[in-house]
């Protein structure tokens, strides 16, 4: 095995880790931004093959990433099972919601995706065909109960309230669009895998809105399943999970899921990450992104701290969420440096 990423996801203890970033395709590259206009709008972008390969591809040219990861939208899997999705410009995405049991009647199965996703698939295929030897392919989804509170609210929300409150006063109605979601997500994976994926990687973006045992049950159940079922259909396939903002609950999470790597949001110190996290086997993460904007020595010196914290285990270096669009494209290029100097 001589992908690095793959190594890392192995268990390999390397001595430079390896590096991708999340939304690493992206509006802070003129390319992208280039390519975008090219293809109209967001979702036409996600939905053309060529185009969201090119922008796949960027960074990887750019910056020499040991990852890529598939062009897409973790709310694709909604409009497949048939909810309308839209994006405002400069609000971010809007759907058709989820709030009674009649919508929840309207939405189709977890086998009536594919044809509506098939262009997502080719994406996969082309990439792997077109990535670099070294480079490894990353594909994703969306967790359950992320996809769900923007289905249930029909935008994205500051503290999930509208899923929290479907949660809380129709509990069958909720377990039963998770229920769907866990389903579909299993299924879009899995094409994923087969087209040409060597890991993937579960976003559960909103995890830590969820206490106490909603916790267990809305975040970690759902992970659980998916990679339970994921690796019973292919069996050597790795998997990331990343239960942004879980805090404590980040601890014993690979190992009751079975993921392979735990990736870490920057709200959690290195330090105690590396103590009661990594001991169960690779982290991913977690410089803030706010260093893409402002650079500097904080940047290097954060840097460097990150990959000692994590030097005597696992490690794979990346943001501890998505670099932003005001992000300078020279402060990625020095935070790599400064990581493949750090052996």
């Amino acid at each position: 095995m001589t992908k690095k990423l793959l190594r890392a996801l192995a268990g390999e203890t390397q001595p430079v880790p390896p590096i991708w970033m999340m939304r690493q395709a992206g509006r802070y590259l003129p390319e992208y931004r280039a390519t975008r206009a090219q293809a109209g709008d967001f979702l036409s972008l996600c939905y053309n093959p060529e185009l969201a390969t090119e922008v796949t591809l960027q960074p990887i040219r750019r910056y020499g990433f040991d990852a890529a990861i598939l062009f897409a939208d973790i709310l694709l899997i909604p409009e497949a099972l048939g909810a309308d999705l839209w994006f405002v410009t400069g609000e971010g995405p809007r759907l058709s919601t989820i709030t009674e049991q009649g919508d929840f009647d309207k939405l189709k199965g977890k086998d009536d995706i594919h044809d509506h996703l098939a262009p997502i698939y080719e994406t996969v295929r082309r990439l792997s065909s077109e990535l670099p030897a070294e480079t490894a392919l990353i594909g994703f989804a969306g967790a359950p109960w992320t996809v769900a509170t923007y289905m249930i609210a029909g935008r994205g929300t500051p503290d999930q309230g509208p899923a929290h409150a479907l949660k809380d006063g129709n509990r069958p109605l909720f377990e039963a669009l998770l229920d769907r979601l866990t389903e579909a997500t299993i299924e879009y994976l899995s094409m994923q895998v087969e087209a040409g994926a060597e890991t993937v990687k579960l976003f559960d973006s909103w995890a830590g809105s969820l206490k106490g045992a909603d916790f267990e049950k809305y975040a970690l159940e759902p992970a659980k399943r998916i990679i339970a079922e994921l690796k019973a259909r292919h069996p050597d396939l790795p998997i990331i999970a990343f239960p942004r903002e879980a805090g404590e609950k980040y601890v014993g999470f690979a190992k009751a899921t079975g993921a392979d790597c735990v990736a870490l949001d920057n709200s959690v110190a290195p330090e105690w990450a590396a103590k009661h996290v990594q001991v169960d086997g690779c982290v991913q993460g977690n410089l803030a992104s706010s260093h893409m904007v402002t650079g500097g020595q904080a940047l290097i010196e954060e840097t460097r701290h990150i990959v000692e914290a994590f030097s005597g285990g696992p490690h794979i270096f990346n943001l501890g969420h998505g670099i932003t669009p005001d992000a300078d494209p020279e402060n990625v290029a020095l935070m790599i440096e400064t990581v493949r100097s750090c052996a």
